[in-house]
This record gives C-alpha cells, structure tokens and sequence, in this order.
C-alpha cells in the first residue's frame, strides 16, 4: 500500500500534549508527530521545529500507515496514565486498535524520547517517519549507520535512533514500516549525545517506562491537596514540575517560543527562559501543595543567578542563570500559522520591571513562613533588594507586561514594590533579619499613600494602569490578593467592577489591557490578542474574596473547560477563534488555576 506521511501541517495549539524529563520537552500532535523539541536543553536549538514552519523543518510521525492522498489520522483516544507525564494514545483502523506510548524518562544519562508501540487488536500496518533537522530546520545533518545503530551528526550535536523495527533512508528521512497484532510491543527511542563523545548507552525502553512511572507516582504523593479540584491541581502540579530544570532549580514560563498570542500576528515570543515572576509565583504554589524541595532548589538558583551584583536584577535569565539572553530572527521559519517572526532569545531581559523585587520578595517570605530551612544569604538578599527600591520605587518602568512603549508609571509595579517592603519589614520583626525598621516603615505607608493618590480615580472608583490614565489593567486585581488593601475596601471593589465591565470578553474572560488593533498601542505593538488565562484566574479569586463564591466558582469552571483534553493550557484564549493561543504550555496559566482551586476549596465554594 502506498503510504505518504508529509502531508501533516503543525496542529492547534491545544491540540499538542507534553512529555518532558525536567531538562527539555517535546509537544506531540494529535496524529502522533512530534513537532517540536529541543535538545538537551529547554533553550537548545530544535532538532524538530515543525511546529514553526513545515515538515521540512523537521518532526516525527509515528502512528497507523495511510493512504497517499490523506493527512494523517488523529488519535480516538488519548490520556496521560494515572498522575504522570506518559502519554497513551489510540487509534482505531479498519483493520484493528494500536496504542502509542510517549515520554521521556527522568535524566540519567543521554537524553531519551522513547515511544513504544503496542498492538492491541487485529493487525495493524504503522509507520515511523523520522525527520531531524538540526538548528531549528536550518540544517540537514549526516545520516549513517554505526555499529548498527542510526545516527545523524552536525556540528556538536549527534542524536542515536534505536529500534528493532527495520529502517531505511528516502527523501532524507529514515522511516520502518511494520504490522503490530495483539501482545506486539515495538520501541523507538532517539537519544542525544554531544557528536565528540561515545555513542550514549543501548537504550532500554521498558525498565524506562516504569521507572517514569514510578518517578511520577512518587512525586504526586507528595501533594497535600485532596480538594474537589484535585484532577486539575494535580494536573498543573506536574506541568510546573515538567517546566523546572532539574540540573539547577530555574523554570522555563513554557517550553516553546513564537507561538503567538495575535494568529498571523507580530506577538510572538521566546519563553524558554526563567522570569523571576513566572518562577516566584510557581514557587508560591508549589509551596501550598507540599513542595519544599523544588522551592529550596529554585530559592539556591536566584541566589546564584543574582550573585554579585542583587541591586541589578533582570526580569529573567536562563534556565541556569545566565544573563545574556540576546534577541534574534529566524527568517527560514515561517511561524505557527504564518506568525513571523519567530525569535529566540528575549530583548525584554534587561527592561526595568519594579515589580518582580515584590514578587520574587513575596516568594522569599512565603518560604520562610512555610519553614524552608533558614538561608542567611537570602535574607542578605532581601534587604538589598529593598535599599535599591528606596532610591528606585518611584521611577516609570515597563511594568508586568513588558510593554515596548514608553516607561510609565505603572500602579502594579508601585504595588508590588510595597509588598517587597512590607514583607521585608515582616522578616525584621519576626528576628531573623536586622534593618531600619522604621525608616522602611515610613517608605511603605509612602509607597502606599503614592499608590492611593496617583493611580485611583475617584470619578470612576477604580484604580489605573498607571498615573494620570484612564485605562485599566487587569494586575489591579492583585491588589488585595497582595494585601495592600482588604477585599472589602470599596476601591478594591469598584476596581473589579470596573475590569469586568471594560476588560471581558463576551463570554466573560479577562483582557490584559485594551490593545489597539492596528495602531501601536501602550505596549508598543500593532495588533490584538486574545484574553490571558491567568488575568482570568484572578478575577475569580477576587470575586471569591469579595464575597461574590457562586460567580467565581461558575468562572472558575468556565476557565477549567478551556483545558485541552489532556488539561493544558496556553498563556491566552481567542474568544472570536474559539482557540488558545500563545506558547503552551504556559507556567503562568497554570500557577493561578491552583492558587484558585485552593481558595475555592477553603471558601467552600465548589460544585457536587
């Protein structure tokens, strides 16, 4: 039967799961392609970059052989088995059922994706077609045999391709074509190794399926919430967990890079990277679900990756705290869906953003209140944080979004740079730090008082984007989240009022701020985007602690159904494509989804 596998095109957005081994992950379609990996690292140049451009830029089909002229099918079925990252996919053909099972096994040694195929009735004709392309598609690399083994070579990268199934070479891509029948188990797996070294170890795919198992089984037992919502907490815990690198502590805000938050549009961004908000948020949550280890790891990586020089902090840095993180084009790719350019690397590293010394404090202090084994450099740590706030606080800067206009004064930074004193201020009383209390007393009710003047608007009872606008934001609803005023407080209320009214949707999600279409609009981009998921959050744990149980809870459902079948989220929703959009999957989606489901669950206000 004549058999064609290159007619796939990169899929929806939610249409991808994610296996991963806490170094790297890979995206797998619906059809059984992967399109999307990186190796060794998160931030490593993509072995398959199909997702940003065509097959010709690499990626991996494995699944049920199809006739020429057809796509590829799609999976019936598909599921993570139990509380781990290990996917299992199903297919039913006319001549019988195949189950395809992914994941990469937790490091220990050379990298591995491993993907086994298991008959499961009648007699099944498959196919594995096998396209690397080396620095994002750019290049084709040396495709040979070694000692029986696969192995394609360029520059300092070698990638093993290991199976019992026969393979052979055409159009540069190594394919095997085989039948499974019931009971039949045939492996795939293709390991990284530098192109200097050894050939990495003969892989052994079924001890490494149920050590992955295991791993995972034992890390989720560690959770300590048992709510109504515990599918999709759990859900998110292993995501976030999936995003850490494990090597150092610091976690990636998603393990991809230009899928974009406008379809077809210019807003499209490299997140393989560690924002120190992103992080110190996921820290926050993996803390109120019994995940010390992973708090104390990333807590050592900030101490690192700020080390000599706390009074400049960046945004972000990479995944094991370097600094240089230099934007760049790849005009060979044409984009998810036409959405150029692709970049890499992030030019937003060294944008002044007050807010983070707030988030990054409040995740120092969370750790302390929650008994993280006392770290005098941390403490050190944050009080020069807060003396280089003294002489900074009252600057414009680019605020949460990163926006690529001009600095303003953006009442959320001003908020946060509160809370990096206030809890500051806590840490000296409590004995464990020493400092001018006093002094740092008097600049936080000056912060306060600056806040309460120059970014509320008394017509309109609600609080600003930043002083003297008239646009909202929706980081206002932060703020009694943070404490920096009680949820009953009628600013904090006319504030969410006033972001349900002009920042919704039609079904009733949150934009971040207005945008203007085609003119540039406060954050210096042409174009529109969808609402962001974790804005949306926010609002229902406002509503949640404003009383309003019922409304929230009804959004909170409302925000879990976006989900893709798998429990996935990307950083935003279309509402007028009726999709998720932006890269996927995103860690700041995911940290509020928790942080909701544990308010919800200690307010009493969930469903059944």
């Amino acid at each position: 039967m004549a058999v064609r596998l290159e007619l796939h095109v990169a899929g929806r957005i939610e249409d991808y799961a994610l296996i991963g081994d806490m170094q790297t992950a890979a995206l797998v379609c619906r059809d059984g392609t992967v399109d999307w990996l990186c190796l060794p690292r998160f931030d490593s140049h993509a072995i398959f970059a199909g997702l940003l451009g065509t097959e010709e830029h690499g990626f991996w089909r494995l699944g049920p052989a199809h006739a020429s002229d057809a796509e590829p099918p799609t999976a019936a079925r598909r599921s993570y088995r139990g509380d781990s990252l290990i996917l299992e996919s199903e297919w039913d053909t006319p001549r019988g059922t195949v189950r395809v099972t992914d994941f990469m096994p937790p490091r220990d040694g050379a990298p591995q994706l491993i993907r086994i195929v298991e008959g499961v009735s009648g007699r099944v004709p498959m196919r594995s077609a096998l396209r690397m392309r080396f620095s994002y598609g750019r290049v084709v690399p040396w495709v040979h045999k070694h000692e029986g083994r696969t192995v394609a070579v360029a520059g300092p990268d070698s990638v093993w391709f290991d199976t019992t199934a026969e393979t052979y070479g055409k159009s540069l891509t190594t394919y095997a074509d085989f039948t499974v029948a019931p009971g039949d188990r045939i492996a795939f797996t293709i390991s990284w190794e530098p192109s200097h070294k050894q050939p990495p170890a003969l892989p052994e795919p079924e001890q490494s399926l149920q050590a992955t198992e295991d791993f995972w089984r034992e890390w989720v037992e560690q959770c300590t919430y048992h709510g109504p919502y515990r599918e999709a907490v759990i859900r998110s815990l292993i995501t976030l967990k999936a995003l850490t690198y494990a090597p150092t502590g610091g976690i990636v805000a998603a393990p991809t890079t230009s899928l974009p938050e406008d379809i077809g549009g210019v807003r499209n961004w490299d997140y393989r990277y560690t924002w120190l908000r992103d992080a110190a948020i996921t820290l926050s949550s993996l803390l109120r679900t019994g995940y010390r280890e992973e708090a104390r790891a990333w807590r050592e990586w900030l101490l690192r990756a700020v080390a000599g020089d706390p009074e400049n902090l960046q945004i972000m840095y990479g995944i094991a705290g370097e600094r240089e993180l230099g934007e760049a084009e790849l005009d060979w790719l044409p984009g998810y869906e036409n959405s150029a350019p692709v970049r890499v690397g992030n030019g937003a590293a060294h944008q002044l953003q007050l807010d983070v010394y707030g988030e990054v404090t409040e995740a120092l202090h969370l750790g302390h209140m929650t008994g993280l084994a006392r770290n005098d450099y941390a403490s050190l740590l944050q009080l020069k944080l807060i003396r280089y706030l003294e002489d900074h606080w009252d600057e414009p800067d680019e605020g949460i979004w990163e926006v690529r206009g001009p600095r303003r004064h953006f009442v959320h930074s001003k908020v946060m740079a509160w809370v990096a004193v206030d809890r500051t201020i806590k840490l000296i009383e409590s004995g464990d730090a020493d400092g001018p209390l006093e002094k740092w007393r008097e600049l936080r009710d000056d912060i306060h008082r600056d806040v309460c003047e120059k970014g509320y608007d008394k017509e309109r009872n609600t609080f600003t984007q930043s002083y003297g606008s008239k646009e909202l934001d929706a980081s206002l609803l932060l703020i009694p989240q943070m404490g920096f005023l009680p949820p009953d407080d009628k600013r904090v209320i006319g504030t969410i009022e006033a972001i349900q009214r002009e920042l919704s949707t039609p079904d009733g999600f949150i934009l971040r701020y207005p945008t203007s279409g085609d003119n540039e609009g406060v954050d210096g981009l042409p174009g529109d985007e969808g609402a962001f998921l974790a804005c949306s959050f926010w609002m229902a744990d406002d509503l949640a602690m404003i009383g309003r149980v019922d409304e929230a809870r009804k959004l909170f459902e409302k925000l879990l159904a976006l989900r893709n079948d798998l429990g996935l989220l990307a950083e935003e929703w279309d509402p007028h494509l009726k999709r998720q959009v932006g890269n996927f999957p995103q860690a700041f989606s995911h940290v509020p989804l928790i942080d909701t489901a544990l308010r919800l669950t200690a307010s009493g206000a969930y469903g059944g």
